[in-house]
């Protein structure tokens, strides 16, 4: 319905205001969640962890299973590799493709035959400013010698 000053030329139209809608805008790119992500795992944080993580997300194994989806399930998965006492996942290399972060990196773990590495390949898919899914390539434990340590 018109105002009725406007129809006669006195006045603009009158009209409520619809509020502002503002969306808080992320200054995180996919590269730095997954970095953030790198830092909280080597620091053993698991709740800095989570927060990388969206709440639904989901954690699968290169063709093959689902490992775990949500915060529960990734918090016990987690936990069990933080106990480890010389765990430390070394960057070697970082692909960016637009939301998807691909990641090379030497995992130093105390595996049951004991102390070595293996290499892994991560490949994080980020939605907003969280991790949705993310899958992982093992590559063979490699006992003895960690590359980079001294003996």
């Amino acid at each position: 319905m018109q105002d009725l000053a406007c129809v006669a030329g006195n006045a603009a139209p009158t009209r409520a205001l619809e509020p502002v809608r503002q969306e808080k805008m992320s200054t995180e790119t996919p590269e730095s969640v997954v970095q953030r992500q790198l830092d909280a795992y080597n620091r053993k944080d698991v709740d800095a962890l989570l927060s990388t993580y969206a709440v639904d997300a989901e954690q699968f194994q290169l063709h093959g299973p689902r490992l775990a989806v949500g915060h529960a399930e990734m918090r016990q998965r987690f936990a069990a590799r933080f106990d480890e006492p010389d765990l430390r996942a070394d960057l070697i290399e970082r692909v960016v493709m637009g939301r998807i972060v691909v990641d090379r990196e030497r995992v130093v773990r105390n595996f049951p035959e004991g102390l070595g590495w293996m290499e892994m390949l991560c490949i994080y898919e980020i939605d907003g400013d969280r991790i949705q899914r993310a899958t992982f390539a093992f590559g063979p434990p490699m006992l003895g010698q960690v590359p980079g340590r001294a003996t």
